[in-house]
């Protein structure tokens, strides 16, 4: 792989259970010159997949549409039933800046792929997060509120029109949330308990929104499957506060109501540097840096 110039893409798409339609939507990144699919994960509890893809940014922005074609053909949100929120078939593509790319650029790549999708597959669309057109449309959970069934109703609203697009929700593919933005980590911590309720104030405690950890958005969810409950995080700066500190917040609050962490989970990729930090802080490493593992040397 000896490309100029690379843009990174975790599209979550609202499809976890079929995998049968979950790989006729990831297939779109197979293949392809310019493009190289790196992960893909779903869960049937929040009934979505996740997509890591690297590309160079026109042979990733037609790579998108066609999983987005693709998707629209199979998925309808009005059978549609999961944990996560979510407005669209295709809910949210993110860009992040990879190689030789700016953060600018990567919001004009993100409002190419936006007025794309509108004009070609008709789809209602919202900028978010570096992208966003007001303030109010950076934070991706506000855009959210409301999910599919409400997307309609809060269109009629002057302050939620798209962006680009009809002014009226796709009947069965919803609108789709575009935008640029830093590396993030979805990181989720399970619970010993069927109390949503207790997972919901946990996860209220810890995001930065009600006074909890700075680059911490967070939320409470029922795993049915399982029959316990997980916070779901997202960590938009690892390098402010580290998934350490996240885990142990939650344990401390968890401590509080009678219950503990049964275990949990990395979504998609994350950066090496965010291991090393809970390698040294459980390790109680001294001086150690990421210089010292042997694959970073081996990338020299």
């Amino acid at each position: 792989m000896n490309w100029n110039r690379i843009i990174q893409s975790v599209p979550n798409f609202s499809e976890g259970r079929d995998l049968d339609k979950v790989e006729k939507i990831v297939s779109a990144f197979r293949g392809k010159k310019g493009v190289k699919l790196l992960d893909y994960s779903s869960d049937s509890d929040h009934n979505r997949t996740v997509v890591t893809v690297i590309g160079e940014p026109q042979q990733l922005i037609a790579a998108l549409l066609e999983s987005a074609k693709t998707a629209i053909e199979l998925i309808d949100l009005n059978l549609h039933q999961g944990q996560h929120p979510r407005i669209g078939a295709i809910d949210v593509i993110p860009f992040i800046p990879i190689k030789n790319f700016s953060m600018e650029e990567t919001i004009e790549l993100s409002k190419e792929l936006a007025q794309q999708l509108a004009n070609k597959l008709n789809l209602p669309v919202y900028l978010y997060e570096k992208s966003a057109s007001t303030p109010n449309r950076e934070n991706l959970a506000r855009i959210r509120k409301g999910n599919f069934e409400g997307l309609n109703s809060k269109m009629k609203e002057a302050d939620w029109l798209p962006d680009y697009g009809p002014n009226l929700a796709h009947a069965t593919a919803g609108a789709v949330v575009i935008g640029a933005r830093m590396p993030l980590i979805a990181y989720n911590i399970n619970l010993n308990t069927t109390c949503l309720k207790t997972a919901t104030q946990i996860a209220r405690d810890i995001r930065y929104i009600n006074g909890g950890l700075r680059y911490v958005k967070a939320m409470a969810l029922m795993l049915e499957n399982r029959k316990i409950t997980q916070v779901s995080i997202n960590l938009t700066d690892y390098t402010e506060t580290s998934i350490y500190r996240v885990f142990e917040l939650v344990r401390i609050e968890a401590k509080r109501y009678g219950i503990s962490i049964i275990g949990s989970e990395i979504i998609g990729l994350v950066p090496m540097g965010a291991l090393i930090d809970v390698a040294s802080y459980y390790l109680r490493l001294e001086d150690f840096n990421i210089n010292q593992v042997l694959e970073t040397q081996l990338m020299e």
